[in-house]
């Protein structure tokens, strides 16, 4: 972790990343595994599919490290399509699906913010392909 304080915006979303992250490793066990388990789905295909991808970011999230919360949201990505298709099928699951969108939706939003404000407050930039294609022009030139 660095030492470099962090600014009030910066800790409100890195809570809301936080809330949803912790929310959807909650809420997915629970509510696949034990209060509506899917038929012809094995226990070992629910927790792959739907547990282990949350796990991932899980010592990035514990070390604070910016990137982590910036990649995370590809692995948000699984519980959109998930909640967005379950609207149309799962019947009876309405309240499991929305506060599935709502935990994904408050990480997504959360990790999104916090990665920008927090890596500005630690000076980490993506370099430019403008930048990195100049560099490697002038270092192609001088070998000539």
């Amino acid at each position: 972790m660095s030492n470099i304080e962090k600014k009030a915006i910066t800790k409100r979303y890195q809570k809301i990343a936080l809330v949803g992250y912790v929310g959807l490793l909650i809420l997915m066990p629970v509510w696949l595994l034990w209060l509506m388990p899917r038929e012809g789905y094995s226990t070992g295909f629910v927790i792959g599919l739907y547990i282990v991808p949350l796990l991932l970011p899980l010592k990035g999230f514990i070390q604070d490290k910016p990137y982590t919360y910036a990649w995370a949201n590809f692995i948000v990505i699984i519980y959109f399509l998930h909640g967005f298709t379950s609207l149309w099928i799962a019947e009876g699951e309405l309240l499991f699906v929305l506060l599935e969108l709502l935990f994904a939706s408050c990480m997504f939003i959360g990790c999104t913010y916090y990665a920008r404000y927090r890596g500005q407050e630690l000076g980490l930039k993506i370099r430019k392909l403008k930048d990195e294609l100049a560099e490697e022009k002038a270092a192609f030139e001088d070998k000539e």
